[in-house]
């Protein structure tokens, strides 16, 4: 969920193997592999059940791209926006099928040892690591590269949607595009997902007349910040001029760990 609930899981593992009698262990990568991975799924499911400590930005920054860039500005673009997107996707996964995801994809774990972890069979392993894959590819859309454009596409949004002008939002809008919440964008009555231009233009219209332009980790987006606090910010990915998601988050706790500069007064 963050670097220091990843620590926290390390260090448990730690103590449990200094507390064990190895000798009989032939395998210490996959003992160590399947006593983490169970202590991240104790901590995953608690902390489900408590809706506490979300998941940060920094925390998706590896999985981006399998391609190294040229452009180091252009890379840094596409860890940020693809980060954030990260936030509401991975929430929205079990727990079982997000370590499945991580250890399948990021550590190359085979099916047959994650299903040890998650006491399922391989095949419904292998299931729930497909369906986790498909979720966040759905998020991970390379962003505009030119910053300048991308900062024209939200503020030509935003003037669009306080007006209601619903032909120039479908026109800012990829046909495809989709709108995610956090659960805490829920609670105050933002749709759990929206997908399509026309579905996502209607959400909008008339809306965002408090919203304003700013810079989430260095990535044009929008914040409501009443008094200056920002209280929800909108994450735009947009690619040739269009965009093609917008996450909305809410989660204070989360709010905290992003860094927001206002760049217009609304």
């Amino acid at each position: 969920g963050s670097q220091s609930d990843a620590s926290d899981a390390v260090q448990e593992t730690w103590l449990r193997l200094s507390r064990s009698d190895m000798q009989g262990v032939v395998n210490m990568g996959g003992w160590l592999t399947t006593v983490v991975g169970r202590v991240c799924l104790d901590m995953l499911r608690t902390r489900t059940a408590r809706r506490e400590d979300p998941i940060t930005a920094s925390t998706a920054s590896p999985m981006v791209g399998q391609e190294a860039s040229e452009d180091p500005e252009h890379e840094a673009l596409l860890a940020d926006s693809v980060g954030i997107a990260l936030l509401v996707i991975l929430e929205t996964l079990a727990p079982a099928e997000r370590l499945a995801f991580v250890l399948h994809d990021i550590f190359d774990v085979p099916f047959d040892e994650i299903a040890t972890i998650v006491e399922r069979s391989p095949v419904a392993a292998r299931q729930m690591a497909s369906r986790a894959r498909r979720r966040v590819q759905g998020a991970t859309q390379a962003p505009e590269a030119d910053g300048t454009r991308q900062r024209e596409v939200v503020a030509a949004f935003l003037s669009a949607s306080r007006e209601g002008d619903f032909a120039a939002l479908l026109a800012l809008l990829a046909p495809d595009v989709v709108l995610r919440a956090d659960p805490a964008a829920i609670k105050l009555g933002t749709a759990s997902e929206v997908r399509g231009a026309a579905d996502v233009a209607s959400t909008f219209a008339g809306r965002a007349k408090v919203a304003q332009t700013a810079l989430i980790n260095g990535v044009p987006g929008a914040v409501w910040a009443p008094g200056g606090q920002p209280r929800v910010v909108f994450a735009f990915t947009t690619t040739l001029g269009k965009i093609v998601a917008i996450d909305i988050l809410a989660d204070a706790a989360t709010l905290e760990q992003l860094d927001v500069v206002i760049t217009s007064d609304g």
